[in-house]
């Protein structure tokens, strides 16, 4: 059934993994949408997805709708048999769901209904989730509530960041697709609907999410900062300057100081909230480069030590 023709849609590097799973495990990837080539860095370069650019050094043909809604006959024209979607980040429209023989399906990071929406695998960090995983499910017009055709879970570490929760998802993903297309396509699936009294939603995130605060429980903060590691993310403030956390841990204990920037502790630096406290072990002070607890410390850490730092977001 390789030889059926496959349109895949996705953007982020999540997708890009899956993509190149497909096309070297012989699916017949017939052409790739992707979201429209973005602007990036301080100097603004206009640079494609990281699925558009293995599309192209596959030598596939690449659509960048500014709207799919609107522009979608050049995806038709493509005759697809199977449309696979993985973080592609447009609403699909009905014509293009109505389109294939063997229909349209998703492939979405976490374990629906729970995570409907744009950013299930941070939020599952964030909210301190123990497992999370990846399902396959038709598409509709409505957001992620299609019927549940394949559905496999994980254990999500304590060391766990958003970068290596993506990764891991991503394996799962593509491992899921070439397990579970061969039978797809000989009817040997059942389709689930979903129970929409068990669904959650999760948001984009946005820059204010970015911010830190060091005024709650160690093990909520903890959640916050490694569910924005590596990308976005996570800074905090401390004498009118931002610091971005780099690489992070926690530890539980008695405090008598909440929400304090301590200083060094076994090469490491101490910020305490509530009930322990956060170590930091890579920090990159605004404009300037990443730099170790113990460096930074011996530098401007030592002024800032019984500073607290600020504990509600101010756009700067």
């Amino acid at each position: 059934m390789n030889d059926l023709r496959i349109v895949f849609m996705g953007t982020p590097n999540f997708a890009s993994n899956v993509l190149e799973g497909l096309i070297d495990n012989g699916y017949n990837i017939v052409g790739v949408v992707t979201q429209p080539d973005k602007e990036v860095g301080r100097k603004k370069v206009l640079t494609p997805s990281p699925v558009k650019e293995v599309a192209l050094s596959r030598g596939l043909k690449v659509f960048t709708p500014f709207k799919i809604r609107k522009e979608y006959d050049d995806i038709l024209a493509l005759n697809p048999d199977l449309i696979i979607t993985c973080a592609y980040g447009q609403i699909i429209p009905k014509e293009i769901l109505d389109y294939p023989k063997y229909k349209c399906i998703n492939t979405h990071g976490s374990l629906l209904p729970r995570g409907r929406g744009g950013a299930p695998i941070q939020h599952a960090l964030i909210d301190g989730d123990e497992k999370t995983g990846i399902t396959l499910m038709y598409m509709n017009e409505k957001m992620d509530e299609g019927d549940i055709l394949y559905q496999k879970e994980i254990i999500i570490d304590d060391l766990d960041t958003n970068t290596t929760l993506f990764s891991k998802l991503s394996d799962l993903a593509l491992n899921m697709l070439l397990e579970f297309l061969p039978e797809y396509f000989k009817g040997n699936f059942k389709a689930t609907k979903q129970d929409n009294a068990l669904a959650t939603y999760t948001y984009n995130l946005t820059k204010e999410d970015e911010f830190i605060s060091f005024d709650d429980d160690t093990k909520k903060v903890y959640n916050h900062i490694r569910g924005l590691l590596d990308n976005p993310g996570a800074y905090f403030v401390l004498d009118n300057v931002k610091y971005k956390l780099i690489k992070v841990h926690y530890e539980l204990t008695n405090v008598s100081e909440p929400n304090t920037f301590v200083g060094l502790e076994n090469n490491y630096l101490r910020i305490n909230c509530k009930d322990g406290f956060i170590k930091v072990f890579i920090i990159k002070p605004e404009g300037k480069n990443e730099m170790d607890g113990k460096s930074f410390y011996n530098g401007k850490g030592k002024s800032l030590v019984g500073l607290k730092p600020e504990t509600v977001y101010e756009k700067r």
